[in-house]
């Protein structure tokens, strides 16, 4: 669920108005209008950043891999649905600022709709990140004729991987459906609300299977598998000769960066993720003030996690030496069309001064960094 939604509410609310216990164990109202501020000016700034930096990256490497680039490999197919998901999953974000802002007007269809568009692309991003990481490693596998795990290196060669993709675009869908089935509006503090609201024959500790799922399967297992292909590819570039050395430390801070990211962008938004899953249950904040901290600090920890999908084009797609080589014919191309729209001709010493600079950027590197 976006984090935009509960700003309102805690897990014990009605009504935008949270029931609070005190120590003598009366019940006190919970206003949260301060955190519903904070959310109108916050959230709007923060998506509108990560719109227009998603949208730069992941459609240009949308327009790369569809004019371009021939999908060669299993991390092509990969990649170029990763940043799929990532400008679905952006195009929710307008959704939840005008939300933040004045509130939900666009009728229970559209919240619906939106809802599970945000869920199942988020979680999709998360698991195409576990085959990209998986496929870097069964790379380095064949190379050092590991036979043990042909079947895997079957399911993730260029014709067969599509399999792969289309479960993992199965498995965010189920975990999106939830929120296409529940979320709707309703009035609250004088503003309409999109949410998620489950029946009560599912009880909070319905909720709170649904959320910990996510947290294991949108997390705990993309993080598992990043951190275990990672690290036996960082243990095999240590077999690599020395004059190699220049590149094995290079790709090893690429590795660590990738892993580094993940973990910096998700592990706060899902720590807070299962906190607030296990509160629903056993009740675990019992203050006010503590419930409009939460709900501020999931604001910020989502968003935080919202900005890897602008960070995935840099740290995947751009890393590749092939992918940038299409990226500068690109530019050229664009870069001669507007030249011979102004009546310019293209001067050979620039052309060939920026195929200099780029063949010394490249020089001896025939193949991505992060591919190994």
């Amino acid at each position: 669920m976006n984090a935009s939604e509960e700003d309102d509410y805690s897990y014990f609310y009605h009504e935008n108005i949270s029931f609070n216990y005190s120590d003598d164990d009366y019940p006190t109202l919970c206003e949260k209008s301060n955190v519903r501020s904070f959310a109108a000016l916050f959230l709007p700034i923060v998506y509108s950043l990560s719109l227009v930096a998603g949208l730069a990256g992941n459609g240009l490497v949308v327009a790369i891999y569809t004019y371009h680039k021939r999908l060669k490999t299993a991390t092509d197919v990969f990649l170029n649905h990763l940043a799929v998901a990532d400008l679905l999953l952006l195009f929710t974000l307008p959704f939840w600022a005008a939300d933040a802002a004045k509130g939900w007007d666009l009728g229970d269809v559209v919240c619906k709709i939106v809802s599970a568009c945000y869920t199942v692309n988020f979680n999709c991003c998360m698991l195409l990140l576990a085959c990209i990481s998986l496929d870097r490693y069964l790379v380095v596998a064949i190379l050092q004729g590991k036979d043990q795990r042909r079947w895997l290196q079957r399911m993730f060669n260029r014709k067969q991987c599509w399999k792969v993709s289309l479960a993992v675009w199965a498995t965010a869908f189920l975990l999106g459906f939830p929120d296409l089935i529940f979320s709707q509006v309703t009035y609250a503090s004088n503003r309409n609300v999109c949410h998620a609201i489950y029946p009560q024959a599912m009880g909070q500790g319905g909720k709170a299977v649904l959320e910990i799922t996510e947290v294991l399967l949108g997390f705990l297992l993309p993080l598992l598998v990043m951190v275990s292909c990672y690290w036996i590819v960082g243990r095999a570039l240590k077999d690599l000769p020395v004059e190699s050395r220049g590149k094995r430390w290079q790709a090893l801070r690429v590795l660590l960066v990738v892993v580094a990211v993940f973990v910096v962008t998700q592990l706060p938004y899902n720590v807070l993720k299962a906190y607030r899953a296990m509160d629903s249950v056993h009740i675990l904040v019992t203050h006010c003030e503590t419930s409009k901290g939460l709900d501020q600090a999931a604001q910020v920890t989502e968003s935080l996690a919202l900005t890897h999908c602008c960070l995935n084009p840099i740290l995947y797609a751009f890393m590749g030496t092939s992918f940038r080589r299409h990226v500068i014919k690109l530019a050229k191309k664009v870069g001669q069309k507007r030249r011979k729209q102004r009546g310019r001709r293209e001067s050979p010493a620039e052309l060939e001064g920026i195929e200099i600079s780029f063949n010394s950027h490249n020089a001896s590197r025939e193949t991505s960094t992060f591919s190994i």
